[in-house]
């Protein structure tokens, strides 16, 4: 499984981060975490509105930090 961050180093895309690597862990997925930063990058996933998640290279959230259980919610089905 591969899971994006997108965001520009806000506070609200570092918390994202944070909460999913928190999940990752908790869950014991095997999966590669990356943070995306490069404007150009973000903008090849058609987003408006960050922090946007990204799973196996579907956008799965936009525009909001989600909490632990949206988080895995999302990770699991």
């Amino acid at each position: 499984m591969e899971i994006k961050i997108l965001g520009t180093g806000c506070a609200g895309c570092k918390a994202l981060h944070a909460t999913v690597k928190q999940v990752v862990a908790e869950l014991g997925l095997d999966a590669t975490l990356l943070k995306e930063e490069d404007l150009m990058q973000i903008m090849k996933y058609n987003v408006m509105s960050l922090p946007a998640l990204v799973v196996n290279e579907k956008v799965v959230s936009a525009g909001r930090s989600l909490s632990a259980s949206e988080v895995k919610a999302l990770l699991t089905k």
